[in-house]
Formats: C-alpha cells, sequence, structure tokens
C-alpha cells in the first residue's frame, strides 16, 4: 500500500524509530513504527483488518472520512484514505492508498 503523510515531521516520526521513540517514548514509538510497517506492506487495507491487535476502525461524527488503528492505549494511528476513480471508502479492499494525519489520543476531546 502506498503511504502518504501530513507533514514532513510526520513522515520521520512515523519511518524512523529512533524520532518516534524521542517524540512518542520507546513504547508508542515502537508501535508507530510497527502500525507505519504493516500499512506499507500490505495490498489493501482489508490486510490490516485481519491483523486483531491493529484494531482497524473507522472513525465517526467529524471524522467520519478517517480510519485509525491502535498502538498504545489511548493512542492512535489516524488516517485518511485516498481513494481511487470509484472507489468506496466502505470498500477496504479497494482502499490502497491513505495518508498519515496524526497520532493522536482523541478519547474524551473535541480536537477536530
Amino acid at each position: 500500500m502506498k503511504v502518504e503523510y501530513r507533514t514532513k515531521k510526520l513522515k520521520k516520526q512515523c519511518e524512523d524509530p529512533k524520532v518516534a521513540q524521542k517524540d512518542y517514548g520507546s513504547n508508542i514509538g515502537n508501535k508507530l513504527t510497527q502500525r507505519v510497517g504493516e500499512l506499507i506492506a500490505a495490498t489493501s487495507l482489508l490486510d490490516i483488518k485481519h491483523i486483531p491487535s491493529a484494531g482497524l476502525h473507522r472513525l465517526k461524527g467529524t471524522r467520519a472520512d478517517e480510519y485509525a488503528v491502535n498502538l498504545a492505549h489511548p493512542y492512535r494511528l489516524v488516517f485518511t484514505p485516498i481513494l481511487q476513480e470509484g472507489g468506496d471508502i466502505n470498500e477496504l479492499e479497494s482502499i490502497n492508498i491513505v495518508r498519515i494525519e496524526e497520532v493522536t489520543d482523541y478519547h474524551g476531546k473535541q480536537k477536530r
């Protein structure tokens, strides 16, 4: 799967384990680079759905166009599917490009 990033800083955090661990701590940093590796290795989001520990889920409300995977509780890796012509956000096998938006704990706060 093709992975894009919202910012250059986020790209470094997601791809360089040392940067990820420095910015988020070892537990979250290790999971972050693991999850990004899984996204890159996947053919589509359907592959990620088959990894139980990833906990792939679609967000709701103002974030209904985004998905997230688990890192270390309560942190999540949030990304937006980049749909191809005729693609459907609900068909995981048709999503093979994502843009990583942020690493966050979105529980209990209304950031967006």
